[in-house]
């Protein structure tokens, strides 16, 4: 073919125009092409940095579209990169072909053939290569090199116009689906804020400051009821990412057998009632953050999975073989102790330390010396709002009678409280101004993880110093006295928790974060 016609030329840049309204663009792209310029096999491959991707490809097996080029790896893709112009191999080029045994018709390597490159630029930057092959030699030399200037100009121009278009469309397709996970009840609330200013709390805020920016992993632990939630959402907030969405996962209420459905999402007819395709959550967080609540209930199946997709990068919906990339960072959270659970054989080692690239640890209430009366504030003020009260506020009895309380549910259980108190207080106010009482406040007892027989003695001893003529501070008077029966149980079951929180008549999770508030270690010596 030595003629191309200016007619054909401009046919070409009306079909080609209109290829690009069709969902197989691509496609239309080629076939356009090849309605120009007779050849054997063409393909259009992306542009990406070190390598070419296939878009599409007419003539060579469909499994060429699941490669990647590596451009120093092959000679004749080097030289079309480095060119501005249209390379034509000649049909004695020794250098090696990247189609060979790629032919449709041919299973060998290819015969002695036509090549040509054709390098595509938008705006001086290369953004795609167009490859034609035909197995009669020599027959592209005769083309004009204007002729075949203005089909790479058109061709670039309607590559860059449907890559732009894909794009769109993938922006629109994934907003749709980031809208959708975030329509759903999430205990995520951008209003709440991280309140206290007790040295805990200020440390904390300076673990979230120096963590944020960083693309690293973190494993947040810490009791139910401390506000995990709100610590994962500040991280978010402050990191590079913060205008892209943070996406809720809830582990522990995940079916197993959808675990891998909702992390990486699922085909239509993957498995039975699959009767349509579904992102999975990393997809829906490409570019922001997955935050993965109760990480310690994933059963060891899922934490496999999840941990091949931590380290790659990559994952697969189920029921498709493509590779998805992904660029996700992880925030998880647990009330569990992780590095016991690794030690039980319940948690995967290699999970863990993926997750704990930096761990932060949200303190308990009742080690939030002095935060209770700002909470209390905070909390009051949205009641206020909530029931249309003009003004409620807390007496001074109730504060302190606030502060006695040892809060096993945390900062969720003093809201609660206060949620219920405030109500009773408004249901028999006689003025606008509604104070809380006492009177409108539950009995609250201390927590003391000992049962009364087994304690009794103990009790009677300790009560029998004589308090009149001293001050105590009730809540370190507990502690101590709580230090003291734990580690004496702890002795006697010689470092035994299992044992010890039996005897003790608790939970060993809630007996072990007992032990590390009170600062009690066990430490085991191999002889």
């Amino acid at each position: 073919m030595s003629q191309i016609t200016s007619t054909a030329l401009i046919e070409l840049s009306l079909d080609l125009a209109q290829s690009l309204t069709a969902d197989d663009r691509f496609d239309c792209l080629l076939t356009t092409l090849r309605k120009t310029i007779t050849c054997e096999a063409v393909v259009v491959l992306a542009y990406k940095d070190h390598y070419l991707q296939p878009l599409a490809l007419q003539g060579l097996s469909r499994e060429t579209l699941g490669r990647r080029f590596i451009i120093d790896e092959h000679p004749r893709f080097q030289r079309i990169c480095q060119s501005k112009k249209t390379v034509r191999f000649a049909a004695s080029c020794d250098l090696p072909d990247p189609y060979d045994g790629l032919l449709i018709d041919r299973e060998c390597d290819l015969p002695v053939h036509a090549c040509m490159g054709i390098p595509l630029y938008f705006n001086d930057k290369l953004i795609g290569v167009l490859t034609l092959d035909s197995l009669t030699p020599n027959i592209f030399d005769d083309i004009p090199e204007r002729t075949l200037d203005v089909i790479a100009a058109m061709a670039a121009v309607s590559l860059n116009t449907a890559l732009t278009i894909e794009l769109l469309e993938a922006n629109v397709h994934h907003s749709k689906q980031v809208m959708a996970a975030l329509s759903q009840s999430t205990p995520l609330k951008k209003q709440d804020d991280l309140i206290g200013q007790s040295p805990t709390m200020q440390r904390l805020k300076r673990e979230i400051g120096l963590v944020a920016p960083s693309n690293y992993s973190v494993l947040i632990q810490g009791d139910s009821g401390t506000g995990k939630e709100l610590v994962a959402q500040r991280i978010h907030q402050l990191s590079n990412r913060s205008e892209q969405p943070i996406i809720y996962v809830n582990c522990a209420a995940l079916p197993e057998s959808l675990i891998e459905s909702e992390l990486f999402g699922h085909v239509k007819g993957a498995f039975t009632g699959a009767d349509s395709q579904r992102a999975g959550k990393f997809v829906v967080a490409d570019g922001g953050t997955l935050f993965l609540d109760e990480v310690g209930e994933l059963p060891l199946a899922a934490q496999s999975k999840l941990l091949r997709a931590l380290q790659s990068q990559e994952i697969q919906a189920v029921g498709q073989d493509k590779v998805i990339h992904v660029d996700v960072r992880v925030i998880a959270a647990t009330n569990r102790d992780l590095a016991n659970e690794v030690e039980q054989g319940n948690f995967r080692s290699d999970l863990f330390h993926r997750l704990n690239v930096y761990p932060v640890s949200v303190p308990a209430l009742r080690e939030r010396h002095g935060d209770i009366e700002l909470l209390v504030g905070f909390f009051i003020e949205k009641l206020k709002r909530k029931l249309g009260i003009s003004q409620l506020k807390v007496a001074a009895s109730v504060l302190d009678f606030l502060q006695q309380y040892d809060w096993p549910g945390n900062v969720r259980e003093l809201e609660h409280f206060l949620s219920r108190s405030a109500l009773k207080a408004s249901a028999s106010a006689r003025s606008q101004v509604v104070t809380i009482e006492l009177s409108h406040c539950e009995q609250l007892h201390a927590v003391v993880p000992l049962t009364a027989t087994s304690t009794q003695s103990v009790v009677t001893s300790e009560l029998a110093t004589d308090l009149t003529a001293q001050s105590i501070d009730l809540r370190e008077e507990v502690n101590a006295f709580q230090r003291k029966i734990v580690k004496k149980i702890l002795a006697q079951e010689q470092g035994n928790w299992s044992a010890a929180a039996k005897r003790l008549n608790v939970d060993r999770a809630n007996l072990t974060r007992l032990a590390k508030r009170l600062g009690i270690q066990v430490q085991k010596v191999v002889s």
